[in-house]
């Protein structure tokens, strides 16, 4: 879909589902504007955004395990969508079926050519708003880490490979340590995992740090205009918390072989790895003060509101395309403050899609400009109705 402007913005205009969770079969084509996606707990509402968010980012924001979106019974999982003039596929297979023979368990297609999960941001971008994300300020380091690594997958090239190769190097770290305590393997045998650990651990701190940069001016502009009050006192910002502080002089790869330096005795009798950004977090701070430790439940919402719009901009800024904002079940989690200044921001987006039990619970100016779609479940498994 291309703007008035002539700037290309990114719209879902078609999705075909074959076999994702409740749903056997599903075409449905949608147009501009906000999409209303409404009906009972459990009908399917939220698969509908996941395989939107598989479009977009090649996994889900629900499981790490890819073989439960397939349907009981089935083999195979078909998503396909279509983003202006680019058609993604993603297909997953269950393990050890039939269809499994070839070895591949996921399959991403852009227009026919197979490509990485990472090459499907180009294509489509996607900023969620999930009910999990309420615990964003006081819940799990890790849903923190989370969603700044996703928003640096989305901006940053290269971030992503950086992540995977951490990741790996952690893994083999961790089981060499627990080797060590147990006498079945030697320590110069970490060396050979140190070196990818500190190149790719040390990225990734610099790119988190250099994002949260970027994320700093929309954040606290986002929380001044929805709650100016609150923004009086100070800004809204996100500070990085860590074990592995960059000193003088240094970068986030010397901190981080300083520390590992520091906690080797520690790491092998406990037979993991203590220090590195899988053990960082985040904390939002408004006046110097920790949001976790003394804001109410009512500001601790606003902020994580505040991030979201924020994501939006950032995402917007970066190409000036807006992406795709799918917001799941969150209104009823706003007051009616938040929920019109919402609206308001939904209504100036190319295409958002909204999940809700009834109709009735959204705002009329919301339900004056959006396309409703009922998610109605029968024998032959969920089906969407305009």
């Amino acid at each position: 879909m291309q703007a008035a402007s002539g700037v290309t913005v990114a719209t879902l205009d078609r999705l075909r589902l074959g076999d994702l969770r409740s749903y056997a079969t599903l075409e449905v084509a949608f147009g501009a504007g906000p999409q209303l996606v409404w009906g009972p707990n459990a009908a399917g509402k939220t698969s509908l955004l996941e395989a939107m968010v598989v479009l977009a980012r090649g996994s889900s924001h629900r499981t790490t395990t890819d073989v439960e979106m397939i349907r009981w019974g089935s083999d195979v999982t078909r998503i396909e969508g279509r983003s202006g003039a680019d058609e993604i596929e993603v297909a997953l297979v269950r393990p050890g079926s039939p269809a499994a023979a070839s070895g591949a368990r996921k399959r991403i297609r852009v227009n026919g050519v197979p490509r990485r999960a990472s090459a499907l941001a180009e294509r489509l971008r996607v900023v969620l708003f999930a009910p999990e994300d309420m615990l964003l300020v006081a819940g799990s380091p890790s849903l923190r880490r989370g969603t700044l690594d996703q928003l640096a997958i989305t901006l940053m090239p290269g971030y992503a490979s950086e992540l995977s190769t951490y990741s790996r190097a952690l893994q083999q770290r961790n089981g060499l340590l627990r080797a060590i305590r147990d006498e079945t393997a030697s320590r110069d045998e970490l060396r050979y995992w140190d070196r990818p650990f500190l190149e790719a651990g040390g990225a990734v701190v610099a790119a988190r740090h250099a994002l949260l940069a970027r994320l700093a001016g929309p954040l606290a502009a986002a929380h001044a205009e929805i709650a100016p009050e609150e923004a009086a006192t100070g800004a809204l910002g996100v500070e990085y918390v860590t074990n592995a502080p960059i000193g003088h002089g240094e970068s986030a790869r010397d901190a981080l072989e300083r520390r590992l330096a520091e906690t080797a005795e520690k790491e092998v009798w406990n037979g993991t790895t203590l220090v590195g950004p899988h053990r960082d977090d985040l904390a939002f701070v408004m006046g110097g003060r920790d949001l976790a430790a003394f804001a109410s439940r009512g500001q601790q919402r606003t902020a994580i509101l505040a991030m979201k719009l924020a994501e939006l901009d950032l995402v917007t800024a970066h190409d000036s395309r807006p992406p795709l904002l799918l917001l799941d079940d969150v209104f009823s989690e706003l007051d009616p403050a938040r929920r019109a200044h919402l609206v308001r921001r939904i209504a100036e987006l190319p295409q958002a899609f909204v999940t809700t039990t009834t109709l009735d619970d959204l705002d009329p100016a919301l339900r004056e400009i959006a396309t409703p779609w009922e998610v109605r479940t029968g024998a032959d498994g969920a089906r969407l109705a305009p």
